[in-house]
């Protein structure tokens, strides 16, 4: 009989299909310079936000322009990548302590209008 070896990368992802989980993503990727979400849209930050606060300065009608990047109930911190608290009690992603979002009018991935909007909102660049 003869016996294989698996990366334990595979016999990792493999165990968690048979838990019935899924392995949780990295919230982020690098793309062009700049981070982006899974979809490979571009991240911002917001000037009003104060890195390490805990908290995001974009409510109300400047979420819907700005949508928050939002962290799972279990999503842990990775790296650079943290966790805030919305004023709604929803969890968002920081990026080195600040909230970190998407822009409305970006229609696809690589888009990034929103860099320098009014000067205070910024493409994330790592």
């Amino acid at each position: 009989m003869k016996s294989f070896l698996l990366p334990s990368c595979l016999v990792l992802a493999l165990s968690a299909l048979a838990c019935g989980t899924a392995l949780a993503a990295a919230p982020v990727k690098t793309s062009g310079g700049m981070l982006v979400n899974q979809d490979g849209m571009t991240l911002y930050t917001f000037d009003n936000d104060a890195a390490g606060s805990g908290k995001s300065a974009c409510n109300g009608p400047c979420a819907t322009l700005w949508p928050p990047v939002m962290a799972e109930a279990d999503a842990k911190p990775e790296g650079d990548m943290t966790i805030v608290t919305r004023d709604d009690g929803a969890r968002q992603w920081a990026y080195k302590g600040k909230p970190v979002y998407l822009y409305k009018s970006d229609m696809k991935p690589g888009d990034a209008t929103g860099d320098n909007f009014r000067n205070i909102w910024h493409v994330v660049k790592p």
